[in-house]
Parts: structure tokens; C-alpha cells; sequence
């Protein structure tokens, strides 16, 4: 360890003074979390709070990350109002929960109530009701009021998504009265790219960027800058919906309405690029079988009863694929190089349908695969699989022939190939879009059912093709 990283943190400076946070890789160095372990020890609450002051939202929630488990809850006493809650919301949701279950209420409600409203909603959530009450009681109740009408939408919906600080402004205002209200105005959002222009009952009337405001003479009534055909949400639009919205119109904010056209808050793209962190995460491990609430500071009990029931179907459906083996068992005895042979047609079926169903899971996701273009997307897919089948069986028949000296194992597994390539390329475009289609989510359920069809055409086209051929019986 270099010298300087053995000097203890005064009450004046902190560790980042002596310690770098992460190394040339971007990771967080050992050395540095076990200078904040010491501190923790030590009760050093003026060095960890300079610490903690310095740190962006997204540092210190890998910080709390690495901590052991009681450092975590420590980390929030000792650097008192210092801390920041948001950084709770960059940490997995077992680790939030723990930490919020550990902490005092009225310590959880004041770190809320720094927090804007999107980032609050976020924090809370993941508590139950009777949590949730209790915090919520030590809010003002306006405060309160507002967060509580946000936890009361759906589950990733718009409502649960948005900030509802934003800037709103009389339709008779002008460009200077406008101006004026932003500046005299405490309370306004830390950041913002539009203004609102609503009613008297807060109905949406339209937006105004903020650049076309600053351009514009003070005197120019706002109705003249007003666009009243930008793109709003619903509070309970999807926010995957909402999330491919802002990367098709190129959006850094929008507006969100109620039922009744009301003005109720905010999303900024800074929400969406969460959004779609989320929902990519959640579709890679809806792909492995793994559920989309599994964290890596998950208990290894939590872990493997998550994937046990997917693991199960796993199993019935491998045992389905066995049996059609069982069908042949007399082939197989006369002609052991049919044993050994038939795992590869399966193997390559499945890889080529993995292949597939992974385009189409992630073309049905971003509506980029639809009723418009559907058959002909499957054409292609089919003729992908006939292509790559026919090179592949020149390829495995020669190394067929070349192992086992027999020239006919060479046309069967040949075929063989041809058919399975075809049925992995058909089934893995076919099945997810079924499951779409009866509003399944086809990255969960698809992998299993595609391997499943590969495995069974896979061994029945070859063990039958070759059954044909030799006249087993």
C-alpha cells in the first residue's frame, strides 16, 4: 500500500483526500472501502460526512455496496442529514430493504423528504404497505399527499415514473411575467427543459421550451409560443411505452395527464434511461429462467427457490425430449453411432433456435416485429435455417463418415441437420410470437418450449431418417 493511503483523515478533510475511490478499471479499490470501514468503527462522523459530501449519488451507493452489512445502517447514522437517500435507490432492492428496515422512521422520512418526488416514489416502493404508512405519517401532509397519489398508480406505469415538481404557468401570462414567476419562485425543479401552460383547473393547454422562451421579447404572450401538440403521457401508460416514445421522437422530458387532461407531473430521460436499463435486465434474465426481482445480495435460500419451478419445467420437458430416444431404443443398440451422433443434431437445432428466438423476443419488444411484417419475417427465418442446415450438413456428414467409416451416416445425419435447423429457426420466431400473441411475456416462457421442439424434431428426424435408411427395426 502506497504511504499516503496510510494517513489517517483529519475532522478537516476526508478519505477521498488520501485514497482514491476506484481504480484505472473504474472499480471501487479495497483500500478505500476499508478506510471508511475504519471510520465507521472509529465513529468518525466528520470524516465519513466529508466523505459522503463529495461523492456523486451513483459513488456512494456502490460504496454502500461494498460495506458489510452493519457498516451500511451505520454509514446513514453518522453522516446524519449529509446523506444522501437517492444513493439507496443505485444499490440492489435487498440491500435498500434492509437498510430502511434498520433505520428509525422519522430518520427515513427526513431523508425523503430532500429527495424529489420520482426518486422518493422509487425508494418507497419496494416497502410494504405498513412501512410505507409509517414514514409517510412523518411528512408534511402536502408532502405526503402527493407521494401517496403517485404509490396509488400502477406498477410501472407513468404515474409511478414521474416527478411532480415541474413548472406550470397561466395560459395569459406573458414571456416576461413568465420569466419573472421562475425567478421569484423558491421551489422549482433542479432541473427542467420546458415550461407548462395549463388552465385555470390545471388542464393541459401546451408546452414551451425553455430555449424558445429565453429568445423570445418579454411582452409576446406565452399562447404565441405555445406548442400544443407535444408529446404527453398518460399517468398510466406503460413506462416501457413510454421509454420507446422517448427514443423514437428523440424527447429529454415529457408532460404527464391524468384521466381528465390535468397537468400532474413530469418524466425526464434521465427516468427513462432507468426504465430501460430495467427492462433490458429483466428480459436477460427472463431469457435464463431467472426471476426479474433476483439480486446478486440475494441469500442463496431467496436465490434457488426463485430458480427451482422454472428449473422444474426445465426437467418435464427434458424428459419429454428423452422419451422420443426411448421410442428408438432398438436402433440405437443395433448401431451405437447413432447414440453418440444424435446429441449434435439436437445441440445444433437448438443453438440455431436460440439464435432466432433471441431476434424475436428483442424485435417483439421494440415493436419492431409485427401482424405488418410478420410471415415475412418468418420466411426469412425459415430460409436462414435451410441455408446454414444445408452447409452444416455437408460439414457434419463428412466428419460422420470420417469418424465412422459408414458413407450412408453421412446422408442421414445430413438430413437430419436440414430439418432441425429449419424447425429451430420456425419454432424460435413462432413461439414467441404466440406467446405474445395470447399476452405471455415471450422472453420467459420461450427458451424452454424452442429447446424443447429442437430436442424432440432433433432426435426423431435423425433416429427415424436412419431407421429408414439401415432398415432398423
Amino acid at each position: 500500500m502506497d504511504e499516503h493511503m496510510d494517513v489517517a483523515p483529519t475532522a478537516s478533510d476526508s478519505v477521498l483526500d488520501h485514497v482514491p475511490m476506484r481504480n484505472e478499471d473504474g472499480e471501487i479499490r479495497h483500500e478505500f472501502v476499508e478506510e471508511i470501514a475504519r471510520a465507521i468503527e472509529a465513529g468518525d462522523s466528520a470524516a465519513l460526512r466529508a466523505c459522503v459530501a463529495e461523492l456523486h449519488e451513483a459513488d456512494l451507493g456502490d460504496l454502500i455496496g461494498a460495506l458489510e452489512p452493519d457498516d451500511r445502517v451505520r454509514l446513514v447514522e453518522l453522516t446524519g442529514r449529509d446523506f444522501d437517500f437517492s444513493a439507496l435507490n443505485e444499490v440492489d432492492e435487498t440491500v435498500r430493504e434492509e437498510i430502511l428496515e434498520e433505520l428509525p422512521p422519522e430518520t427515513v422520512a427526513e431523508g425523503v423528504r430532500e429527495l424529489e418526488s420520482d426518486d422518493a416514489v422509487e425508494l418507497l416502493e419496494t416497502l410494504d404497505a405498513e412501512e410505507q404508512e409509517e414514514i409517510l405519517e412523518k411528512l408534511p401532509l402536502k408532502e405526503r399527499v402527493a407521494l401517496e397519489r403517485s404509490l396509488l398508480y400502477p406498477e410501472n406505469s407513468a404515474g409511478r415514473r414521474m416527478q411532480t415538481e415541474f413548472i406550470a404557468v397561466p395560459q395569459d401570462f406573458t414571456v416576461g411575467q413568465a420569466i419573472d414567476y421562475m425567478r421569484e419562485t423558491p421551489d422549482l425543479p433542479d432541473r427542467f427543459y420546458e415550461i407548462y401552460v395549463v388552465d385555470k383547473d390545471q388542464h393541459w393547454q401546451g408546452a414551451v421550451p425553455l430555449d424558445v422562451l429565453l429568445r423570445t421579447r418579454r411582452p409576446v404572450a406565452l399562447t404565441e409560443l405555445t406548442d400544443e401538440d407535444r408529446r404527453r403521457v398518460s399517468v398510466l401508460e406503460d413506462q416501457e411505452e413510454v421509454a420507446r416514445m422517448f427514443g423514437k421522437y428523440n424527447l429529454v422530458a415529457a408532460p404527464v395527464l391524468d384521466t381528465q387532461d390535468r397537468l400532474v407531473g413530469v418524466i425526464t430521460v434521465d427516468d427513462v434511461v432507468d426504465v430501460i436499463e430495467e427492462e433490458a435486465d429483466e428480459d436477460l434474465k427472463a431469457l435464463g429462467g431467472v426471476t426479474s426481482d433476483e439480486e446478486l445480495s440475494d441469500t442463496v435460500l431467496t436465490i434457488a427457490r426463485g430458480r427451482f419451478n422454472w428449473l422444474l419445467v426445465n426437467l418435464a420437458t427434458a424428459f419429454l425430449a428423452s422419451s422420443v430416444l426411448g421410442l428408438f431404443e432398438g436402433q440405437l443398440e443395433k448401431m451405437v453411432a447413432l447414440a453418440v451422433l444424435a446429441p449434435i443434431v439436437a445441440s445444433q437445432g437448438g443453438n440455431a433456435a436460440t439464435q432466432t428466438m433471441t431476434v424475436a423476443v428483442r424485435a417483439l419488444a421494440t415493436r419492431e416485429l409485427g401482424s405488418s411484417n410478420a410471415w415475412r419475417v418468418v420466411l426469412r427465418e425459415a430460409l436462414v435455417g435451410l441455408v446454414n442446415g444445408l452447409a452444416f450438413a455437408v460439414i457434419t456428414g463428412i466428419a460422420a463418415v470420417a469418424w465412422f467409416k459408414i458413407p450412408g451416416l453421412g446422408i442421414v445425419i445430413g438430413l437430419a441437420i436440414i430439418c432441425n435447423l429449419v424447425a429451430g429457426a420456425l419454432g424460435g420466431i413462432l413461439i414467441p410470437m404466440a406467446l405474445e400473441r395470447v399476452r405471455a411475456d415471450p422472453a420467459v416462457a420461450s427458451g424452454t418450449f424452442v429447446t424443447t421442439v429442437t430436442d424432440v424434431v432433433g432426435f426423431f428426424s435423425f433416429l427415424g431418417i436412419a431407421t429408414l435408411w439401415f432398415g432398423l427395426k
